[in-house]
């Protein structure tokens, strides 16, 4: 049995149907289950037991024999969620119960850690382990994520496989139900669809043209590969980034989904809010290397080609992965 945490969210859900794909159908689905909206992501999924988030410890105790593999991407991942008690309830305990249980029962685990835990890219986007505790996350959902990546590497006792994964600007089916939270591809096609254009942030530094901030996008489809891959590989613990690898604009962003929707470009430039604009990020892109290093074979999806699937095979027929 494999257990998925968050399964009804974004990537969870598209990372049961990869594991479907390969007839992986004994899915145990951790989440509250209390989303109509969420849910819909796995109505069509091959899953064994859905398990409700509180009741996991417990559950875990009782089957831990059975468990092959836990996928732990359930957070409360709301970049604008100030409560910290919350989040430390969610994010970093709750991400320790299932570490210590992993270490118990010698079961190899994969969890969702963030690029948000980089902040401005002080110290770059290198996912080098000894500068965890340099990072400067720029809110207090990065620095939950931030905090367990820093507690597990000084752990002295560790699951036999365990991989955190800096997940950079993750778009594609499954995020209907993220609402603001959802990625830029999505709320472009919605914006151009009842307006027929999109309004995008002016620039506020010198360095960089309106539209021409950077962010590294990479497909929900790559994402589940990369899981599905280090399901198998099992060794090389530790911190990696995943991202595409290559930073680009939200210009080129906004353009791929005018050309997937087949739609004449029409772009126009709004002053970003006041209370955002020092925390603004510039720039980010993820430093590959080390995931390549530990011979993972396949290359990303362009943003074009990936905006171009999402577009025309899920946005426009409203469908999930």
């Amino acid at each position: 049995m494999i257990i998925v945490t968050g399964a009804a969210g974004f990537i969870a859900s598209a990372l049961i149907s990869e594991l479907n794909k390969y007839n992986f159908n004994n899915i145990i689905a951790v989440d509250l289950f209390n989303s109509d909206l969420k849910n819909q992501n796995i109505e069509d999924k091959k899953i064994k037991q859905k398990v409700n988030r509180n009741e996991l410890d417990d559950w875990i105790q009782l089957h831990h024999e059975e468990i092959e593999f836990i996928f732990h991407l359930g957070a409360r991942t709301d970049t604008a969620e100030f409560d910290r008690t919350l989040l430390t309830k969610l994010n970093t305990d709750y991400s320790k119960m299932i570490w210590k249980n992993c270490v118990s029962y010698q079961i190899p685990l994969v969890y969702a850690s963030s690029a948000a835990t980089y902040g401005l890219g002080e110290f770059g986007f290198d996912d080098q382990e000894n500068l965890s505790e340099k990072l400067v996350p720029l809110n207090p959902y990065g620095d939950s994520k931030n905090k367990f990546d820093i507690w597990a590497l000084k752990e002295t006792k560790k699951p036999f496989f365990w991989a955190g994964l800096k997940f950079f600007n993750v778009y594609g089916p499954n995020e209907y139900h993220k609402d603001r939270m959802a990625s830029v591809v999505y709320h472009a096609f919605n914006q151009i669809t009842k307006t027929d254009g999109m309004k995008l942030f002016r620039s506020h530094n010198p360095k960089y043209s309106h539209g021409g901030q950077m962010r590294d996008f990479v497909y929900v489809m790559d994402v589940v590969k990369v899981m599905y891959w280090l399901m198998h590989h099992r060794k090389n613990s530790g911190l990696y980034n995943l991202g595409s690898g290559q930073a680009r604009s939200f210009l080129d962003l906004v353009k791929a989904v005018f050309l997937a929707m087949d739609k004449d470009e029409k772009i126009s430039f709004i002053d970003t809010p006041i209370d955002i604009r020092d925390k603004y990020q510039y720039f980010t892109e993820a430093k590959m290397d080390k995931l390549k290093g530990i011979g993972y074979p396949h290359p990303f999806t362009t943003l074009e080609a990936g905006i171009n699937d999402y577009v025309s095979h899920y946005l426009k027929a409203q469908k999930r992965y």
